[in-house]
């Protein structure tokens, strides 16, 4: 069996990008995969592109040898544009090689651990008495990990920080209350925060209001969250943006943080996604895995989460009014993973499990987005 093509499908699906890979074979077996890097489709499909011309002829159940010529075959190695197109590419490879042998992923990264994949759901508004709602929906629909975001006053092009930090605080405390102390609660900043905003945000509530707290600043400088770890003892939840075990190196060596949000479409495929799992567990770090994306990075990340034996909660897409919003495209993807009720049951087919419509994939073409610019109020650029 040879790899015959590799096909970026950079499409709007629902209400946003995904860039979608197949690659084909000479038998004609083909596998599917999907790229992580939201926003900046096209850059990784370029990337693709120039891969597609060494990959066509080669074996593709040679996976390990074939990740490391891609990673390892150019001067400037890594970076998250190469490796969100490493990990399409590496994606599709397994679906092809459980394909081939007729058995699901998760048999070839060592069997499954777990029947079904336990998730964690995420509340969608930014006022208290919505939010409160909305947990509580998901608390009634079985959730029992359950994440909220920040409480924005102002929900137009600025960002002011400290302007979020109480109002927040207050929402955790009644959130705390109005779940019990059963349920696991976490908020996302989405590294909005300075370490100092961080701290000043962690002191505010009460020991125990929160089990973890995720992405409260960028990840660039590593001494930035150790010194953020001596200001709080909240657990922290970070690694979505990492794309290699490299950039994991430190947070787990240094014991940093304790829930690698590690993105399987961004850190480098199953291939990567596995080392660092391994290595996580050597340390005590369990994988809460990044899942913003579309059927294909789903399934993905279930057959891994099922793999591994230092796992918490994946998390899902749910909408509260409707408790699961992926309707939007089933004409797209007519097989795919479907909830049952807050976790996912673990597929047996062969491969991914996923089965696609490439006619209506391709129904409707790229269309470009940019992700809100925040601003300061005295104008200064911050972080989205």
């Amino acid at each position: 069996m040879k790899i015959s093509a590799v096909k970026p499908f950079p499409v709007w699906i629902g209400h946003r990008n995904q860039l979608v890979v197949k690659v084909e074979t000479d038998e004609g077996i083909f596998g599917w995969g999907e790229s992580g890097l939201s926003g900046r489709e096209l850059a990784v499909a370029g990337a693709i592109q120039h891969f597609a011309e060494f990959l066509k002829g080669r074996d593709p159940m040679a996976i390990g040898a074939l990740w490391q010529e891609v990673y390892r075959s150019q001067y400037f190695e890594g970076g998250r544009v190469l490796q969100a197109a490493l990990s399409a590419i590496d994606i599709a490879l397994y679906d092809i090689k459980g394909k081939a042998l007729g058995v699901p992923v998760y048999d070839l990264l060592g069997g499954k651990q777990r029947e079904h994949v336990p998730t964690f759901a995420s509340t969608t508004a930014h006022e208290t008495a919505a939010i409160l709602a909305q947990a509580q929906t998901l608390k009634s629909a079985g959730w029992t990990a359950i994440r909220l975001f920040p409480n924005f006053s102002d929900q137009g092009k600025i960002f002011e920080p400290r302007e979020h930090l109480a109002a927040t605080a207050r929402t955790c405390i009644a959130a705390r209350e109005a779940l019990g102390g059963e349920t696991v609660l976490g908020i996302d900043w989405h590294h909005r925060l300075s370490v100092a905003e961080a701290a000043s945000f962690c002191q505010k509530m009460p020991s125990a209001t929160l089990d973890f707290l995720e992405e409260p600043i960028r990840d660039e400088t590593p001494e930035a969250y150790e010194s953020l770890r001596k200001l709080t003892d909240v657990p922290f939840a970070i690694g979505e943006e990492f794309s290699s075990k490299w950039q994991f190196l430190p947070y787990i060596e240094r014991g940093i943080h304790q829930y690698n949000r590690l993105d399987l479409c961004n850190v480098g495929g199953f291939t990567e996604a596995m080392k660092v799992a391994g290595w996580s567990e050597a340390h005590y770090v369990d994988m809460m895995p990044h899942n913003p994306l579309g059927p294909i990075c789903t399934a993905a990340t279930i057959h891994f989460s099922a793999a591994v034996a230092n796992f918490s909660w994946l998390e899902t897409r749910v909408n509260p009014g409707d408790l699961y919003g992926g309707g939007q495209s089933d004409d797209v993807f007519t097989r795919q993973p479907r909830l049952h009720g807050a976790v996912y049951p673990v597929d047996s087919a062969p491969g991914l499990g996923i089965e696609i419509d490439e006619k209506a994939l391709t129904r409707e073409a790229f269309k470009f987005w940019e992700a809100p610019h925040l601003k300061r109020r005295d104008g200064s650029v911050t972080n989205w």
